[in-house]
Formats: C-alpha cells, sequence, structure tokens
C-alpha cells in the first residue's frame, strides 16, 4: 500500500501535528469546527524527510498526489490555477511540528503569470490590485524559491517611488506597477538565465522544493537549537486557496493574540492594515493599526472576529496567536497556533485558564518551559532601550540576567571602586578563585576565555551574577587594562553592557528592567511544589546565598564549597601560611587560625537552613590556586609574610602541576595533609554546636570529594568521624550528621558498590564526571565544543545538558550498585546539571533523592522536576513545547 503524503484539510486534525505540521493540523481542525478556513491541502512532514533522503527530489508518487488534490481543490473552488478566466491562486507556505514563527519560507500568489493576470482582472474587476499581487509574486518565488536577492526588487520599487514622489507602495498606479512587473522578470531572467516560469504547475512544485529547503537554512537550524528542536522532524508543506487583503478599502490583513503576549492580560491584541497582504503586516512596511480600531472601521467583521478568537482559545484552552484576512468584507481565519509569550504572560494566562477551570493544575505546569523562569529571575535589559544600543561583540550566555558597569581588569580594583559606590563589571581573560572578591563585588563578569562550566561562569551562577564567558571577539590586556574589538579599544573606567541571557556585549550603559517574584508566579510555585516529588537544594557557599536560595524555595544545600570561604581578606593569609609551612606543626598553626573563621561560616550557614540539610565539601581545588604565580606578586605575598621571595617561589614551583585538574586535589589533599580536612570536620561540628544552642535544627552531610577507591573513603571517614564527634562530646551536644562522597571519577561509578558499604550518601559531581568521561577538559573544551554540536558528532554541549548515553549511564550504574548495598543510601546531583530541565528530569527517572542547583536556577530546577513527576504519571516521556 503506497504512502499517504497528501491532505486534504478536512482530512486532518489537530492531533495530527507530527505528520501535518503545526500550521496544517491547525488548519484542519478550524475546517473542522465550521471556521472560515481558505481551502487546500497539506503534504507532509514525511513527504520532506523522504524529500531529503532521496538527494533532493520530490518522488513522483509525491507529485501525484499534489495533482490530484489540486485538481479536486480546483473543482471546490470553481477555479483553475493559471486560468485565463477567474483563475486560482494559492499561497505555499512551510508548516513545522513545533511553531518557528519567521524562520522558514512563504509564497503568496502563486499561479500567476502573463495569462492568469488578465484573468483575474476580469473576476476581480480590479487592474491595479491584480498588477500589484503579480509584481508580489515575482519577487517572492524569486526570492524564496530561485534564491534571487530580494534588494534588486526593493531598488526597483524605491527608484519608482522616488522618481514619481510617492511616499508609499499604496501610491503606486496600475501603469507604474505593469512597468515594475516587467523589470522584475527581467531580474529574473539576468539572475537565472531564463524567462520567469509561466507554467503554475512547475511554479508550484519549484515552491514546495523551496518550503522544503528551508527547513535546513541556516536561521530555521539556529532557531531549532536554541528551542531544543529536533532536527530530523522535517517541515510540511501547505497548499491554501488565495484570499486577498490588498482588493480595497473593504480589505486588510491583520495578526492578532487572545491575550496580551507581554502581560498575559486577558484582553484581545493585535494590528492589521487596510489594503494589504500578509507580509505588509510583518514586515513592517507600513505601519499597522491597533486591532481596537478595527471596531470602528470595520464593526461587523470585528465583531464576527472576536467572537472566533474567544472560540479558538476556549477550543484550544490556551492562548492563540491567529492571523486573518478580510476580502472584500468577508472574513477568513489563515492560521491559529498557541501563541508565543513572555515568561510573565505565560504564567499569568496558565494562572487564570486554572481559575476559569479550563485546565487543571498539571496541564497549567507542563505549558511553562522551565528556561522560562529565567526572565524572572533576573534583572534585564529595557526592550526599549536595546533598539538604540550598539553590540559590541557575542560570547557565551554563562549566567543569565543583566549588568551596567565600568570596567575594571583587576578584582581589587573591582572592589575599591565598588565600595566607592560605581556600578562595576570585572573582565578578566579568565577568572580564577583569587578573583572571588572582584566577582562579588562586580555587577557582572566578562571574560574573553572559557566555557560555559568555566570558573567564571560556575561561580557566577552560584551567586546569581550576570556572565558572559569566551567572548573571542574581545582581546582582554589586563596589563595595558583596555580591550580591543576591531578597531575599537575600551579603556578602564568605560562604560559596556552585559546580557547573560543571550551573550551579547553592548557599548555603554543600557537601562535596566526586573520582575516582582510576587502574585500569580508565587500561586504558580505552590502548584510546583504540590505535585513534584524529588527534593530541590541550592549550591551555597555562604548564608547570603544560602537565604537568596530559600526564597526561591530550595529544600537544603546540596553543595557547599569550602574553599570560596579561603578567599575572604582576613583569611587568605592564614591559608597561605598553611601551604607554605615545612612541617605538621607549623601546618596546624595555620588551620587553627582559619578554624575560628570556617566555625562562624558554618554556623551562619546552618542558621540560613534553619533544619534543612547541609552539604558540606571538604577542600576540592589544588593548593596552587591559593598562592599568585608571577614573579612581580611572588615577591610582594614574600615581604608580607616576612619571608625570603625564593623561599616562596621555591614552594610555588613545587606546587605546580601538568594537569591540576587530575593532580593533587579533593580526597588527596586529605589522604597527604589529614590535618587540613580535620581541622574542617572540627569546624563544622563547632558550626553546628553553636547553632543548635541557638535553637535551630542542624543536619550535616559532610563530602570527602574526588574518591576514586573505596580506601581513600575507608581512610578518612574515622579521621572525619572522631574529630566531630571530639567535638560535640566537648559541648556536651547531639547531633545527627552524615559521611558521603562525591561520585565524579569514572572508578567510582564502577566501583559504587564498594563505596557504598563506607558512605552513607553519594553526591553525583556531573561536571567533573564529564570531564574524566569525555576526556575533554572543561576549561579548553570551548574551542571545539561548538563545532562537535554545529556538526552533529554531539547533540548537545556535555557540560550544559547531562550526556544521558554514557555519563549518565556512569550515574545509573553508581545509582543502582550503590543502593544494591545501601537500599536507602542518598543520592543527589551537585554539578551544574542540577538546574537544567533535562537533566532534572533524567535524574528523577533515575531515582535520586534530590539535584542541587546555584540559587537563582532553584525555581526552573522545581518546575523540571514537577514536569517530570506528572510525566512519569502519566507515562510519557515527551511533550510539546
Amino acid at each position: 500500500m503506497s504512502t499517504k503524503f497528501v491532505y486534504s484539510f478536512d482530512e486532518g486534525n489537530k492531533d495530527m501535528r507530527g505528520l501535518l505540521g503545526g500550521k496544517g493540523a491547525n488548519l484542519a481542525e478550524m475546517t473542522n469546527i465550521g471556521l472560515p478556513v481558505p481551502q487546500g491541502f497539506t503534504i507532509t512532514t514525511e513527504a520532506c524527510n523522504d524529500y531529503y533522503e532521496n538527494d533532493l527530489k520530490i518522488r513522483q508518487e509525491v507529485i501525484d498526489q499534489v495533482e490530484d488534490k489540486l485538481a479536486q481543490l480546483e473543482r471546490e473552488q470553481g477555479k483553475k490555477l493559471g486560468s485565463d478566466n477567474n483563475p486560482l491562486l494559492v499561497s505555499v507556505r512551510s508548516g513545522a511540528v513545533f511553531s518557528m514563527p519567521g524562520m522558514m519560507d512563504t509564497i503568496l500568489n502563486l499561479g500567476l503569470n502573463d495569462t492568469s493576470v488578465k484573468g483575474l482582472i476580469d473576476s476581480t474587476k480590479n487592474e491595479r490590485f491584480s498588477y500589484d499581487s503579480y509584481r508580489r509574486f515575482i519577487q517572492m518565488f524569486s526570492d524564496v524559491a530561485m534564491e534571487v536577492p530580494k534588494y534588486k526588487f526593493e531598488n526597483v520599487l524605491d527608484k519608482m517611488k522616488e522618481a514619481k514622489g510617492y511616499s508609499s507602495d499604496l501610491d503606486l498606479t496600475t501603469d507604474d506597477l505593469k512597468v515594475i512587473v516587467e523589470e522584475f522578470k527581467k531580474i529574473y531572467k539576468d539572475e537565472i538565465g531564463e524567462d520567469f516560469p509561466q507554467d503554475p504547475k512547475k511554479q508550484l512544485m519549484l515552491a514546495i522544493e523551496a518550503v522544503f529547503r528551508s527547513w535546513n537554512n541556516p536561521r530555521a537550524i539556529v532557531y531549532r537549537k536554541l528551542n531544543d528542536i529536533p532536527g530530523n522532524l522535517g517541515t510540511a508543506v501547505n497548499i491554501q486557496s488565495m484570499v486577498f487583503g490588498n482588493m480595497g478599502m473593504s480589505s486588510g490583513t491583520g495578526v492578532a493574540f487572545t491575550r496580551n503576549p507581554s502581560t498575559g492580560e486577558n484582553r484581545l491584541f493585535g494590528e492589521y492594515l487596510i489594503n494589504a497582504q500578509g507580509e505588509d503586516v510583518v514586515a513592517g512596511i507600513r505601519t499597522p493599526q491597533s486591532i481596537d480600531t478595527l471596531k470602528e472601521e470595520m464593526p461587523e467583521m470585528y465583531d464576527q472576529f472576536v467572537n472566533i478568537t474567544q472560540k479558538l482559545e476556549a477550543h484550544y484552552k490556551d492562548m492563540q496567536d491567529i492571523e486573518f484576512t478580510i476580502e472584500n468584507g468577508k472574513l477568513y481565519i489563515l492560521q491559529t497556533r498557541n501563541g508565543k509569550r513572555t515568561a510573565k504572560a505565560a504564567i499569568n494566562v496558565v494562572v487564570d485558564l486554572v481559575n476559569a477551570g479550563t485546565i487543571d493544575k498539571e496541564e497549567a505546569i507542563m505549558r511553562i518551559e522551565p528556561n522560562q523562569l529565567d526572565q524572572l529571575l533576573h534583572p534585564t535589559f529595557d526592550p526599549k532601550a536595546l533598539k538604540s544600543a550598539e553590540l559590541l561583540a557575542k560570547g557565551l550566555p554563562a549566567s543569565p540576567g543583566a549588568a551596567t558597569g565600568k570596567v575594571y581588569f583587576h578584582a581589587d580594583d573591582a572592589v575599591l571602586h565598588a565600595k566607592e559606590g560605581e556600578k562595576v563589571l570585572l573582565v578578566r581573560q579568565e577568572t580564577s578563585p583569587e578573583d572571588i572578591e572582584g566577582m562579588v563585588s562586580a555587577e557582572g563578569i566578562l571574560t574573553a576565555r572559557g566555557g560555559m562550566t568555566s570558573h567564571a561562569a560556575v561561580v557566577a551562577r552560584g551567586m546569581g551574577k550576570c556572565c558572559v564567558a569566551g567572548c573571542g571577539e574581545l582581546r582582554v590586556d589586563e596589563a595595558a587594562r583596555e580591550i580591543r574589538c576591531g578597531d575599537r579599544i575600551i579603556k578602564e573606567g568605560q562604560y559596556l553592557s552585559i546580557d547573560g541571557s543571550s551573550g551579547c556585549v553592548y557599548l555603554g550603559s543600557v537601562e535596566m528592567t526586573s520582575v516582582e517574584l510576587v502574585g500569580n508566579f508565587e500561586v504558580f510555585m505552590n502548584w510546583v511544589d504540590e505535585i513534584r516529588d524529588m527534593m530541590v537544594r541550592t549550591n551555597a557557599d555562604n548564608p547570603r546565598d544560602a537565604k537568596k536560595a530559600i526564597e526561591f524555595g530550595a529544600e537544603g544545600i546540596g553543595l557547599c564549597r569550602t574553599e570560596h570561604m579561603f578567599f575572604e581578606e582576613d583569611r587568605i593569609p592564614a591559608v597561605r601560611e598553611m601551604i607554605i609551612a615545612e612541617n605538621v606543626e607549623d601546618r596546624v598553626k595555620a588551620l587553627d587560625k582559619l578554624l575560628p573563621f570556617q566555625r562562624e561560616d558554618f554556623h551562619g550557614i546552618f542558621k540560613a537552613m534553619d533544619g534543612k540539610p547541609c552539604n558540606i565539601r571538604l577542600l576540592d581545588p589544588p593548593l596552587h590556586e591559593f598562592l599568585p604565580h608571577d614573579d612581580a606578586s611572588i615577591e610582594e605575598l614574600a615581604k608580607q609574610m616576612g619571608i625570603r621571595p625564593s623561599d616562596l617561589k621555591k614552594r610555588v614551583v613545587d606546587l605546580d602541576e601538568f594537569n591540576p585538574m587530575l593532580g593533587h586535589r579533593g580526597c588527596r589533599l586529605a589522604v597527604t595533609y589529614p590535618e587540613i580536612c580535620i581541622m574542617q570536620a572540627r569546624a563544622i561540628a563547632q558550626g553546628a554546636v553553636l547553632a543548635t544552642k541557638d535553637g535551630h535544627k542542624v543536619t550535616p552531610e559532610i563530602m570527602v570529594p574526588l574518591v576514586g577507591h573505596v580506601n581513600e573513603l575507608k581512610m578518612l571517614r574515622p579521621l572525619i568521624e572522631e574529630a566531630v564527634n571530639e567535638e560535640f562530646e566537648k559541648a556536651g551536644v547531639k547531633v545527627d550528621y552524615t559521611v558521603g562522597t562525591m561520585i565524579e571519577i569514572p572508578r567510582a561509578c564502577v566501583t559504587a558498590d564498594e563505596i557504598a558499604e563506607v558512605a552513607d550518601f553519594f553526591s553525583f559531581g556531573t561536571n567533573d564526571l564529564t570531564q574524566m568521561g569525555f576526556g575533554y577538559s572543561r576549561d579548553d573544551a570551548g574551542k571545539f565544543l561548538g563545532e562537535y554540536v554545529d556538526k552533529g558528532i554531539l547533540e548537545k554541549d556535555p557540560f550544559q545538558v547531562l550526556e544521558q548515553k554514557g555519563i549518565g549511564r556512569l550515574v545509573q550504574m553508581a545509582a543502582e550498585l550503590g543502593r544494591g548495598v545501601k537500599p536507602n543510601l542518598k543520592l543527589g546531583i551537585c554539578g551544574e546539571h542540577g538546574g537544567e530541565p533535562s537533566s532534572v528530569e533524567f535524574c528523577y527517572n533515575t531515582g535520586l533523592n534530590y539535584v542541587s542547583c546555584s540559587p537563582f536556577r532553584v525555581p526552573i530546577a522545581r518546575l523540571a522536576a514537577a514536569q517530570a513527576t506528572v510525566k512519569k504519571r502519566k507515562g510519557d516521556s515527551h511533550r510539546d513545547k
């Protein structure tokens, strides 16, 4: 039995979007419910995929089915394509499965030629309209189907209007349009080498091919990547009989939303033009009028349109984006789809629909894309201000939000000027842990190097700071204190503005706007929490971040990176003393100076979390990160510490490693310097004692990082327990605590059953697990990962989205092995993937107890966890976008 590649509108319905595309499915649905839809047929997405599989050729079987449906349409309309008497004209439009507004191609008025234009004049009694339609068709067909540059046609129009002193296309006379048609045909012949096609069936097949090709045009590919739309879906093609909004003052065309797409207000929002075709509204050739004024100009049309919009929203149970045309006083609906909207509008709409009883809470939760919430959680640039902003460069959108400030190139300068009340941007080649104070003081961070999981990106996300990383167009000269970008030089103290949601860097200061997280957002997030059954924790290194995360709904700390506490101005000297100590006694003396600071840190965090679990990771980075490396800084530090520069230089050289990410760090530090681990264990216990005496419940989870062999944990756990228990006994306080490990080395996943014998919990550090599993340095992979994704080697950047087949399998293996030994073993994830929606769903399906992410991603993770719960209940692993 042959495949059915072509469907009339009355043969489909809204549930066939996978085959008919969104537009085709909705045209079929509107036909079925009796709306005034110009008739036509849809060529399926399967035909598009077949075109690509068949060496970019439309097979004869598809052509035959198209001709059959065309003949049927001609019979129904009483018109014939290309006729010199009442000719049929059609539009040819793309229709992807998921809405991709403006990304693919459309051709209107197809079927016009030197003969049928005369037939159109006879049937409409409107010569000007007929030649206007013909010139539009030649231009669109040439541009879309044959790739003749659009500007060549625009130049002809502009010259004609200039010569005649016209201000608008509407001023062109019939004679003008006849001249333009001939000039357009000449452009076509000059560019293509043959006459403009007069055979309408040839026009049709070339147009269908053009729409198929547009599935893989550059802007469509970029849009699919940005919106997570698979590249193998293909597009449908909709062939629809034309109706004309440019037949005079009783005709028009427009686009309207059933609600305001910016705010969600339940009020018709849209624009229209009298005596125009659809592309005039979209292209901005003329200034459209508000849909409200249609009520005055055509009250009967307006009332009919409002009734249809209400019917469509009730039918689809969602805000609709509707295209319409009025032809000589008769209304036609050309398209409806779920309207694109801001996050604020999206939440207001679903809350309104739930309150009206139109949808339930589960449906409301499934309708909001988790990443949309980013718009609500961070300040953004005012869209009006962005229109006049000058784009300087573009990097990676490493941490969302927007920031404006004066450029400073060194952390100390950023701190100093921020204290003086300036808004500051910290600009570096790449940040290091030493820059932490400057990062705290800055409004945002901009780096020339580094990827989405570089130090700058990870720390900025944790702080909720805006960050643009890996902006390779910029030449950052920290010594000269300037940025070069092409011929431009930006000096220290000049203003830049950065958008961490898009990666854009703008010259000067761009005005900002922010959103309040109250009202319907709060209502919606309460529904999210009612439904989800996986915990969401936060990565927080200080009480300030912990409090912010609780405001965003965090249920504990999944990762407290104790090394970030070491860089504070009042404690870094003791850290450096400890590092350069030549014996255990001197090291312990330095650590004793650090202990009170750590104790206060943990005391503050335990108070902020007030009974919520706190996972505290013991010292992880290599010690060399706490020391300077250039001679001038070494000399200055040696002077401060009262030692010889040569001795400090020797220590720096001794600590230097070829590959520090795989070197002396994590639990390896604790094995070789157990006194560090013991000091931190004591500080945790003492902080817990203080918080308990303040009346707070305390739930510490002490995490040993980078364990690759069970014997590492077997050695360190007794040291930790001895130090903690001793402090509790001394204080006469009993606090329940657990000791576990971070699973971030492939060997740990493979031997997780052995490790589970000694560990109370696993926390998956998927940043390092991805790095070691793939063998990609996360700090350097930005140089090639973009190419890997573009060329289809990888579907996504694995540092942004957890790669499930390989790295995910390691996580699953570790979870199964661990729980095989301890059925109630607590499992969580604290890598960057803990706030990425598809990774959260994977963690839920793998049986993890919680995910942990930076404070500003907590609402995103909460929503993603709730959606995973709903999908599992419904047995649905996919959902509409």
